[in-house]
């Protein structure tokens, strides 16, 4: 989650939480009868403010605002998995090293494809459970030697994590099979 969207949250949080209190405290005193002592209320306004022309217009309003807020809230929240910029070791005080954290990936999913067997693959670099996850998925055809596909894709995966240089990132190969054969379609 973004800095600005947790710390939105917290505000949020803690003005819900004082309104929720002072509401608690206003209707208790309400109850016992300490809050407006021989004191009856006019209600004459908000009557008038129900049966004016604008006020279902207005409520409309306020409903697509509340909609389209709750919907950018939900979207803020949405984990975000992907990876910018990586910096490489060699990194110092003069300047970084970066690179785009799925180019790598990438670069080794299409070895990947080279391998014999192998129909489909891709690569991205993400966050999961709070490491950083080179991932390779490629999709095997149904006849392949999955042995020789696996440590061929065993040996990819420790070359990008040799050229990523990182200790901290942990590499994922996921392969699937398809469920036919290119070649065995009939027309």
């Amino acid at each position: 989650m973004k800095r600005g969207v947790l710390a939105l949250d917290r505000t949020l949080a803690v003005l819900l939480g004082l309104v929720l209190l002072a509401g608690g405290v206003a209707g208790l005193a309400w109850w016992t009868g300490d809050l407006l002592p021989d004191t009856t209320l006019d209600t004459g306004a908000v009557t008038s403010a129900l049966d004016a022309g604008w006020f279902p217009a207005a409520c409309g309003a306020v409903a697509v605002v509340l909609a389209l807020l709750a919907l950018w809230w939900l979207l803020a929240h949405l984990p975000q998995r992907r990876i910018g910029a990586v910096l490489l070791p060699g990194s110092g005080g003069r300047g970084t090293f970066q690179v785009n954290g799925d180019g790598p990936t990438r670069a080794a999913a299409q070895v990947l494809t080279g391998v014999p067997g192998v129909r489909s693959a891709s690569g991205r670099l993400v966050h999961d459970r709070g490491n950083l996850v080179a991932e390779l998925s490629a999709t095997v055809e149904p006849r392949a030697d999955l042995g020789e596909v696996a440590a061929a894709a065993a040996e990819i995966r420790g070359q990008l994590l040799e050229v990523l240089g990182r200790p901290d990132v942990v590499g994922r190969v996921r392969l699937s099979v398809a469920r036919a054969d290119r070649g065995a379609r009939v027309a």
